[in-house]
């Protein structure tokens, strides 16, 4: 399929990963993701450079990958508002660039997540990170993985943030939600995930470098 503008929701799903095995829900648990951070299995990442779109020097990023402690987990997501200059309206985990004041790529995502969604520190535990992530804007992503309290009081930045929502990460470590999708865009033949959820009211439509680094945690889990 060959688009002028890419609007991922119009692309194809080309197949869907039912043939995988979702993760064991006594994995999902906090004592046994404390477990899997403390002593990492073999395992090899799936996603982590996409095809370049645009030309400029790389950016240290780092986002929060925030596991709720609800009774069932969920992941915390953000709808980031239409008017930013880079993934504008795209459902992403808190996050941004490496300042230079920041010690390393766990500051930045817990400096980010206090700015963007008001998250305070002494309710997030970090248990880790998983691959750099290297987006088709150039910036390299290093995803930090941590369990939050559901006491949490979050405090949205209303220029940064449209929406913050739960999924189960139940549903997100089942690839039976994984779907396949393959474009020409600029020339170039992309392909990324998407994971259609809805919850009460709304769809949600994850895909790209969060789908990617989702799928990423799913292989270290299942590993």
């Amino acid at each position: 399929m060959t688009i002028a503008k890419l609007d991922p929701r119009t692309v194809p799903v080309t197949r869907v990963d039912r043939h995988l095995p979702a993760v064991h829900p006594a994995v999902l648990h906090p004592d046994a993701l404390r477990s899997r951070f403390a002593a990492p299995p073999a395992w090899q990442a799936e996603y982590l450079l996409e095809k370049k779109f645009m030309d400029r020097a790389p950016m240290p990023a780092a986002v929060l990958l925030p596991i709720v402690l609800r009774p069932e987990p969920t992941v915390l997501l953000t709808l980031r508002t239409q008017h930013l200059s880079t993934h504008s309206g795209q459902i992403s985990f808190p996050g941004g660039k490496v300042d230079d004041t920041d010690t390393d790529a766990v500051a930045a995502a817990l400096r980010e997540a206090q700015e963007e969604i008001g998250l305070a520190a002494p309710f997030v535990e970090v248990l880790g990170q998983l691959p750099v992530y290297v987006t088709g804007s150039a910036f390299h992503v290093t995803p930090v993985v941590a369990l939050i309290s559901p006491d949490m009081i979050l405090c949205p930045n209303p220029f940064e943030v449209a929406d913050v929502f739960e999924v189960p990460l139940a549903y997100l470590m089942n690839p039976a939600h994984h779907r396949h999708h393959r474009a020409t865009w600029q020339g170039v033949q992309r392909e990324w995930l998407s994971m259609l959820y809805h919850d009460a009211t709304t769809e949600r439509f994850i895909w790209g470098a969060t789908a990617g680094m989702l799928r990423n945690f799913y292989r270290f889990l299942q590993a």
